[in-house]
């Protein structure tokens, strides 16, 4: 390995989102810094199997406002 070009590896601590706590080896922060998670195994659907829908106004709900009153005869 080259020497100068590798980030710092060194111990943080994890916060999960219910309070769990545990200390890891990471290149982000510093030594110390802890990181607290917003999205974790614990809430996130792909580790969950729970899945919420949001009718967030998104791209499909603005298409079906504009063209509500739209006619197409085939």
């Amino acid at each position: 390995m080259k020497k100068g070009i590798h980030p710092d590896y060194h111990e943080i601590n994890i916060v999960m989102t219910d309070g769990t706590k545990y200390k890891t080896r990471s290149t982000w922060g510093k030594e110390g810094d802890t990181l607290k998670l917003e999205v974790d195994p614990h809430t996130h659907p792909a580790w969950t199997g729970v899945h919420r829908l949001m009718n967030t106004g998104g791209q499909l709900s603005k298409f079906q406002s504009r063209f509500k009153g739209l006619k197409i005869e085939g």
